[in-house]
């Protein structure tokens, strides 16, 4: 058996991302405590990293034609390890803001040179694999929940945490770099770079949208919720995000025999359910285990809902090769950034379980849209 080493390094480097950022959000409500933060304050936080990530993002896409996106991914994965730890040491609102902006721009190259590097393994490879490096991803979120619910209960420092966290990373993507792709810088990209969307795509890119904004309020707002309208215990709070981490790794790892079975508009629609069902049943019944449970149903419901939206834009005939799949990840990871601040605004405003209400009408917005333009 011949092992692979690029999709193993890929599948790190995915696993990492994700575990660092469950680390660093699993702890938000110590950073509140810290710095005095209210939920829109919060949410003002959260915004400046959303809005790094998303102006980082199109030029990371000039980057990796200009450099090649394996330096691009060691650069990123690098220079966010090395942000989280001087979390505790902002020493004020406006410090706290350009932290989480500088975090947001390295997280969005990340997204993009990591995503670069998995499709190139996956055209290596002759057969479809993606999936499998957003579980990783998965698993890392469910480990780095996991862990900063350890450490809440050892009553650790953020800085000592947040550190060690950082040093273990940075020491496997250390190892990791020698077994990237070394891919060469392109000077010619094909076909035009904009296409205005038409109605179908900017549908699927909707579906995407909505369900990009449930996980982001999932990973940001989960333990919040847990202490906060739960009143869980704040060693237990960070379970409900691992609950939901561990539901979209079996989701994920089940999700291409799915598809087979159901088809994907099938499946989308079912997946739906699957997920207004989990969150309403979090919203009514406000015990935290019984939360939890609600968590990890809609971790199962939101896990293929993505892949399959950007494989129907990556697809789609009448547009070129990746334009497609360009608008719906656009639209997409706008609702996985932007979704997070906006429910803290109106946490703020009301309360977290009323802006969890908005994330269960944009479900089934999703439903509908499903139900109506994907494909069988």
């Amino acid at each position: 058996m011949v092992v692979n080493f690029p999709r193993i390094a890929v599948k790190i480097v995915f696993f990492l991302n994700g575990f660092v950022h469950a680390n660093l959000y699993s702890r938000l409500p110590r950073v509140q405590e810290q710095f005095n933060l209210d939920n829109g304050s919060l949410g003002f936080v959260l915004l400046a990293s959303s809005i790094g990530a998303i102006g980082a993002m199109p030029f990371t896409g000039w980057f990796i034609i200009r450099y090649g996106s394996r330096k691009i991914t060691l650069f990123s994965v690098f220079f966010y390890c090395l942000l989280v730890p001087l979390v505790p040491w902002a020493f004020s609102f406006i410090g706290l803001i350009a932290l989480f902006f500088l975090m947001g721009v390295s997280a969005g190259m990340l997204d993009v040179s990591m995503n670069a590097q998995a499709v190139m393994v996956e055209q290596r490879h002759g057969k479809p694999i993606m999936t499998s490096f957003h579980a990783l991803f998965s698993i890392g979120m469910m480990m780095g929940a996991a862990t900063g619910s350890l450490f809440s209960k050892m009553q650790s420092g953020l800085f000592t945490h947040l550190g060690i966290i950082t040093i273990i990373s940075v020491l496997i993507s250390f190892i990791v770099r020698y077994y990237l792709i070394h891919d060469k810088p392109v000077s010619k990209q094909e076909g035009p770079a904009f296409r205005i969307p038409n109605s179908a795509m900017v549908s699927i890119g909707i579906i995407a949208f909505c369900c990009m904004l449930g996980e982001g309020a999932m990973a940001d707002w989960s333990t919040n919720y847990l202490e906060n309208i739960s009143q869980a215990d704040k060693a237990l709070a960070p379970i409900g995000l691992a609950a939901f981490a561990m539901a979209m790794t079996i989701g994920r790892l089940l999700g291409d025999r799915a598809r087979i079975q159901f088809g994907d508009r099938k499946l989308i629609i079912i997946c739906g359910l699957i997920a207004s069902t989990g969150l309403s049943i979090s919203i009514a019944i406000t015990e935290p285990w019984m939360v939890i449970a609600g968590f990890f149903l809609v971790g199962i419901g939101l896990s293929v809902i993505v892949p399959i939206a950007y494989s129907i834009g990556g697809n789609t005939q009448d547009l070129p090769p990746g334009v497609g799949l360009a608008m719906v990840t656009t639209v997409g990871y706008a609702g996985f950034l932007f979704g997070p601040p906006i429910i803290g605004f109106l946490a703020d405003w009301q309360s977290l379980r009323f802006a969890f209400l908005l994330v269960l009408i944009l479900f089934l917005l999703m439903i509908a849209l499903s139900a109506r333009y994907t494909k069988t």
